[in-house]
């Protein structure tokens, strides 16, 4: 029997500083987050980036945290739900760090008698911190508790025509384009030695912003590059102009290079060119989450009012929109 496996980041069992220690803890110390030698990196997590940044987590989960829990895993489990009721196959749902645990999910489709499984991480483009560790942790669990189970990848699927068409239609019911200034894709950011560790030419990816537009098999590892496609492939949907749209990237760790330009300066800079309207779309994630509602849909849309700013608007994930869902049921379907 085949199944289909979706796989997301995770999220705190709630907003208390030990669940959120617990869970940052555990995605911090994974060696493809942070990339260091195990002790530098366990020293450093537990011993200088918990400690002080463990309460102010707390306190930015708390503020958006619903009845139902945590965002991420709502929309997560409403996805994997509407995904269930499309298939006909048994569908799990794992977290790459927290619960429901990636081994729970595939104990879950075994018992089902499930022998092939699809995974789909839901990470649009590729990152050694996203798609690469949940892999990892996928072939790592089945070995140890389902060695005769078949894996099938569906590939990072940023520049896939069908979901390209699904995210640009979705911006288009979320605001009104002709009455909006600016949009700003806003991407997860990622340290620049991540993009060339990736890199499997060891020389094409140098960040000059050249290199993202030459043809290169760099590419299908290369998150900064599929990003400004996935941004590229969207503006060409909606027949945005290139002045129409920014590229930016957020939440950015520590003091070594991250991915520029940075999404905070870039909306505190907009007012000053004479951008007043804007809108943000997040199309890293598939699933609203702390980093969209709280640090855009906050943190972002104070930033922006406060240097002159006078209409922002947050783009919402594609959730557990139902084209989504269909979108996922048939990729699992013709990967078989």
């Amino acid at each position: 029997m085949k199944g289909i496996l979706l796989i997301n980041l995770g999220s705190p069992e709630s907003p208390k500083v030990t669940d959120v220690k617990k869970y940052l803890t555990e995605f911090l110390t994974d060696k493809y987050v942070i990339d260091m030698p195990f002790l530098l990196r366990h020293f450093l997590v537990r011993g200088i980036i918990i400690p002080k940044r463990v309460r102010n987590s707390a306190k930015l989960y708390k503020s958006i945290w619903t009845e139902d829990g945590s965002p991420l895993i709502v929309h997560s489990k409403n996805l994997t739900s509407k995904v269930r009721l499309k298939s006909e196959r048994p569908v799990a749902l794992g977290m790459r760090y927290g619960n429901p645990s990636i081994k729970d999910a595939i104990i879950e489709l075994k018992t089902k008698g499930v022998s092939e499984i699809t995974v789909l991480p839901l990470y649009p483009q590729y990152a050694m911190s996203t798609t690469q560790t949940v892999l990892e942790k996928v072939y790592e669990v089945v070995n140890e508790v389902a060695k005769e189970m078949i894996i099938k990848e569906i590939d990072p699927f940023y520049n896939n025509s069908l979901y390209i068409n699904i995210l640009s239609e979705s911006i288009e019911k979320s605001i009104n384009l002709e009455k909006t200034a600016h949009l700003l894709f806003s991407f997860h950011g990622i340290p620049e030695r991540h993009i060339k560790k990736t890199d499997p030419t060891k020389s094409h990816c140098k960040i000059d912003g050249s290199c993202c537009i030459t043809a290169s098999e760099a590419h299908k590892n290369c998150y900064r590059h599929q990003c400004f496609e996935t941004a590229r492939l969207v503006a060409e949907k909606l027949n945005l102009k290139e002045d129409f749209y920014t590229v930016a990237f957020q939440s950015r760790l520590g003091k070594d290079p991250w991915l520029q330009p940075y999404t905070s300066a870039t909306i505190k800079d907009f007012p000053s060119k004479g951008i007043d309207k804007i809108a943000v779309v997040t199309p890293a994630f598939v699933s609203d989450c702390l980093e969209t509602i709280e640090e855009i849909g906050m943190e972002a849309k104070e930033d922006f009012l406060e240097a002159g700013g006078k209409e922002f608007h947050r783009i919402p994930c594609l959730n557990s929109d139902n084209d989504w869902a269909d979108l996922i049921v048939n990729w699992a379907i013709n990967k078989a």
